[in-house]
C-alpha cells in the first residue's frame, strides 16, 4: 500500500512477468475497491482516475469496469454471502483482503464461465501481491465456502 497517493495500491515491487489484461484488470480493480472502502468516494471519480494509470492499455478495460462497479454496487449482498464464513466483523477486515473478497465473490456470483478455483486462485494472488502476509491464506478459505454454496453444481460435477 502507498497511502502518501491517495490510498492506492502499488504495483507490487517483485518483479513477475507479463500479466494477462484480466489480471491488470483485477488489480485495477482491487486498487478502486480499496479506494472506495477507505474514502466512501464516487466509483465513477475512482474509475477516472484509474484509467489514467500507466499502462491502462493492456488493461481488459470491460472487465476492469465490471469488477469495479459491480463489486461496489452489490456490496451489500456480496457482504452477506461471505459474512458466515467470516470470523470477524466486517469492518475488522483489512482493505485489501476485504477488496479481494469483494471482488472474488463478485466474479463467482456474475461469472459463472470463470471456473470457480480461477477466480479463489485469483483473489489469492492479488491478497499476496497487496495484502499482508497470511491475508492470502483467509481470502482461500473464505471463498473457498463462498464458492461451495454459489457453485454447488460446478464444484458437484468435479
Amino acid at each position: 500500500m502507498n497511502p502518501g497517493r491517495g490510498g492506492t495500491v502499488d504495483a507490487p515491487a517483485r518483479g513477475r512477468g507479463a500479466r494477462s489484461g484480466r489480471r491488470r484488470a483485477r488489480e485495477l480493480a482491487l486498487q478502486g475497491v480499496y479506494q472506495w472502502l477507505l474514502s466512501g468516494e464516487d466509483t465513477g471519480a475512482i474509475e477516472a482516475q484509474l484509467i489514467e494509470s500507466p499502462g491502462f492499455e493492456r488493461v481488459d478495460r470491460a472487465h476492469f469496469s465490471e469488477l469495479l462497479h459491480g463489486a461496489i454496487r452489490e456490496a451489500d449482498r456480496l457482504h452477506a454471502s461471505m459474512e458466515p464464513h467470516l470470523d470477524r466483523d466486517l469492518r475488522q477486515l483489512s482493505p485489501v483482503e476485504h477488496a479481494a473478497l469483494l471482488i472474488g465473490c463478485y466474479e463467482l456470483l456474475r461469472h459463472l464461465e470463470i471456473p470457480y478455483r480461477v477466480v479463489i486462485n485469483e483473489a489469492v494472488e492479488l491478497s499476496k501481491s497487496f495484502g499482508g502476509t497470511e491475508g492470502y491464506r483467509y481470502v482461500n478459505g473464505v471463498l473457498d465456502k463462498v464458492a461451495a454454496r454459489l457453485r454447488t453444481a460446478e464444484i458437484g460435477a468435479r
